[in-house]
């Protein structure tokens, strides 16, 4: 974690939440930093984050961390929940979100050929935890953590419109 992201980090857990991700984008003249958060303690379904809990994020960050050289000068800080696709991106989280359907994408081929799998997340193990277990039609697979270059909860779009 750089500089900046520890920073980000702690002063998004003084004011009650955690940070999922940082992400970096724009260009030299509009700079963008990407902030996502989730309240601490939130249920997995939910991130208990409020437009309002956004607006106060962004003004701290911008007033507290928005020293000269600490952002690029005329960065936008645009601060969002981790939505209902949140990406998994801690060990904590594959642990929190078990139970769940992820789509998990390798750097390689992870199970039956594919660099893409979605399956029931069924947690961590190993010592120390480094194996994502998951249920993948019907069968019990295992993926290394360090061969997934990105992964994420997928949301039942279908349920909920039949809801």
């Amino acid at each position: 974690m750089s500089g900046l992201e520890q920073a980000i980090a702690e002063l998004v857990s003084d004011l009650g939440f955690e940070l999922v991700t940082v992400e970096r984008a724009g260009g030299r003249r509009r700079p963008l930093l990407r902030v996502r958060i989730e309240r601490i303690g939130a249920a997995p379904d939910r991130s208990g984050v409020t437009i309002d809990d956004c607006v106060r994020v962004s003004r701290e960050l911008e007033r507290r961390i928005g020293a000269p050289g600490e952002l690029p000068e005329g960065a936008i800080v645009e601060v969002s929940s981790p939505g209902v696709e949140r990406p998994l991106v801690k060990p904590a989280d594959y642990r929190r979100f078990a139970g769940q359907h992820v789509l998990v994408q390798g750097y390689a081929p992870l199970i039956g050929g594919q660099k893409r799998v979605e399956g029931l997340l069924l947690g961590l193990t190993g010592d120390p935890e480094e194996i994502v277990e998951l249920e993948v039609e019907g069968e019990r697979q295992q993926v290394p953590l360090a061969a997934i270059a990105r992964a994420n909860l997928v949301y039942d779009w279908e349920a909920d419109l039949r809801s």
